[in-house]
């Protein structure tokens, strides 16, 4: 090792929950790992999940009968048909198990009560008895897409609460975290990841580092939207443009963008889904409960894509409360009162005390719905390895697993950390066993020295460029007013243009603070333009896609279309392209046919190949746009028709 080259069994590229559970079992196993992180790990974005984490426990009345197998139908329902269905079933069969590991680890959760317990139900009070023989188990709460109560919690802190957990765990076993610290290129030749080229944003230098195995684990790209989301400032999606810097690795549907019914008004922060789990209402200007009418299954807890456009479409009829921010609509939690809100939904109470003004046991919160998750990510097989280059894996939002689709159901993405964060984390560490570290120094000092050029580059620029938070700021403005809830062609187009002009001023723009060290404006601009690459595939992968599935919604094709898209999108783009390219695979082995989600629109356009010729064919094309062969055959996982007996 010297100050310049770093060496390790396994590279983590991220200090949020699924990259501290990877490494945690890469250490388990023997391994040398080293975490980077932007910030230290207990601030990583993992840290503002609230509401809860889905696991199929049934240990309430509310949860009587479920199981892993409806959890399953739950999460392909709420993908609106795009997930991998053999994903989503090792993730439901998993989630128990990470959820009581959990406890292990030390979070608290909420626990079941046993004995009368009251309830908001669809607006209804409700009593129920909680059995006295289950009186101390995890609790859980109601949320959207669900058929059973299967949100476990720590009151609103659930994600807080497993952070610190995790990260205790990760200094436990002695595990080095380099915070502070940015990876800005991967290292690899083509056909392998040997590490990546590493920023110290304390003094600005560079260094390598070279690993039998590297993680990309570094969360959504939710900042592209600007101050239009609910992402922490970090979320910059660094990881997926190292990794489609590369040329050789896809990002997998990136047009698949969550919005997020309740973030507060203006500010963005996330209200719990929790809240409406737990019976809040929301309502229009004219105090109109406006969910019961157009959804009456479901009403308020239907899934957030469904959720979203249901708002959008209230406050664009003239129905929002005008404020000098936009319009905005209420979350009615008063009903609940002060001590279900300073118990339960804490979190929120402060929030909304902090940030609002308001006391929510007795004022109306404002809320709207703002960009929330990212579906899309780098692309990776049900083991994690990334498609094209090997010793490359990815996890969590970062990746592309797939199991969310077109929609993630609220719960799914912090129970996802942990799930995948075990398996992959298992498979990087059998891949780093049976590989040994190869440190092609030339190829790595001559990436590094590509990466120190880019940042003279930018502080050697001068005269009267764009600035660079501008073309940030313009980027946000364009991604959410024409790639936003609803899409069309004509915006998408707009949307296009508009961002292929941000990317000249990107490349003209100048600084104006010309330190070489501890630069946070420099550091900005060395992602600004991985920022509006990975924005052009979200609107170019909108564009092309031309039907309505999930949180993408084309009001000109507003029908989900299963005869010609039930594909995957990826894209790539190649060194020197002016624009990515994109191409599409199956969305994997399908077992659950195409159907009604129970929420939402029933109106789509029938499949009409049959699964037997669909299913014939993934593997080949899978394969043929670079998917890496797994630990166990595709679909080995798959419960095939054990959902028959779930749907009655």
């Amino acid at each position: 090792m010297t100050g310049r080259l770093v060496t390790t069994d396994v590279l983590i590229i991220g200090g949020g929950l699924a990259g501290e559970r990877c490494a945690i079992e890469a250490a388990a196993a023997g391994h040398e790992a080293i975490i980077l992180s932007l910030v230290p790990p207990r601030r990583s974005h993992s840290c503002a999940a609230q509401g809860g984490m889905q696991a199929s426990l049934a240990n309430c009345v509310k949860a009587a009968g479920d199981n892993p197998t409806v959890h399953f139908l739950d999460t392909v329902r709420g993908s609106d048909w795009g997930a991998d269905q053999e994903v989503a079933t090792i993730f439901a069969e998993e989630a128990p198990i990470a959820v009581r590991e959990l406890a292990h680890f030390g979070v608290p959760w909420s626990r079941v009560r046993g004995g009368k317990n009251h309830y908001f139900i669809k607006g209804e009070e409700v009593d129920i008895d909680e059995s006295l023989e289950n009186d101390g188990l995890i609790g859980q709460r109601d949320f959207g897409g669900t058929a059973k109560w299967r949100a476990c919690y720590a009151a609103a802190g659930t994600g807080h609460a497993a952070l610190y957990a995790v990260d205790s765990e990760v200094v436990r076993l002695g595990i080095t975290v380099r915070d502070r610290t940015e990876a800005v290129a991967l290292i690899h030749d083509g056909s392998r990841c040997t590490g990546a080229v590493v920023r110290d944003l304390r003094n600005g230098s560079h260094f390598t580092v070279i690993a039998k195995a590297t993680v990309i684990a570094t969360g959504g790209y939710g900042r592209i939207y600007g101050q239009y989301t609910s992402n922490a400032t970090i979320n910059e999606g660094t990881g997926a443009a190292i990794a489609l810097d590369t040329g050789v690795v896809p990002l997998g549907n990136m047009e698949a963008v969550q919005f997020h019914p309740t973030t507060l008004s203006p500010s963005g922060i996330l209200v719990t889904e929790g809240c409406r789990g737990d019976g809040a209402y929301l309502l229009d200007k004219n105090g109109d409960r406006f969910m019961v009418e157009l959804e009456p299954e479901k009403q308020e807890l239907a899934s957030r894509d469904v959720v979203s456009r249901h708002m959008q479409q209230r406050m664009r009829d003239g129905l929002g409360i005008d404020s000098p921010y936009g319009p905005h609509l209420w979350l009615d939690c008063r009903h609940l009162g002060e001590e279900h809100m300073r118990t339960k939904l804490l979190e929120v109470w402060d929030i909304c005390r902090d940030f609002v003004g308001r006391n929510p046991a007795k004022d109306l919160i404002p809320v709207r719905p703002t960009q929330h998750y990212s579906m899309g990510g780098v692309r990776v097989n049900k083991d994690g390895q990334a498609y094209g280059l090997a010793g490359l894996f990815a996890v969590g939002e970062a990746s592309c697993w797939d199991m969310h689709g077109f929609n993630r159901l609220g719960g799914n993405s912090l129970s996802e950390t942990l799930v995948s964060g075990r398996i992959v984390g298992r498979r990087v560490a059998e891949y780093a066993s049976g590989h040994a570290l190869r440190a092609d120094t030339g190829l790595a000092f001559a990436a590094l020295a590509d990466a120190e050029r880019k940042a003279a580059n930018w502080l050697a620029r001068s005269g009267s460029g764009p600035n660079v938070y501008e073309i940030r700021d313009a980027m946000g403005e364009t991604m959410m007013h024409k790639v936003g809830i609803f899409r069309n062609g004509d915006e998408l187009q707009e949307a296009i243009a508009e961002l292929g002009q941000l990317l000249d001023d990107c490349d003209n723009a100048v600084l104006r603070c010309k330190d070489p060290g501890v630069n946070p404006e420099l550091a900005f601009a060395l992602r600004l333009k991985g920022m509006l690459r990975l924005a052009m595939t979200v609107a170019k992968g909108a564009l092309a896609r031309t039907e309505s599935r999930g949180a993408h919604y084309r009001s000109d094709y507003p029908l989900r279309n299963d005869k010609e898209w039930l594909s995957r999108t990826l894209v790539r783009w190649g060194a020197g392209d002016s624009e990515p390219t994109l191409s599409y695979e199956p969305t994997g082995i399908i077992d659950l046919p195409p159907g009604h989600r129970g929420y939402g629109s029933d109106e789509r356009i029938e499949m009409t190949e049959t699964l037997e010729k669909h299913n014939e064919d993934v593997l080949q094309e899978q394969t043929r746009h670079g998917r890496l062969a797994s630990t166990e055959d595709m679909g080995s996982r798959l419960r095939r028709g054990a959902w028959k007996s779930a749907t009655g």
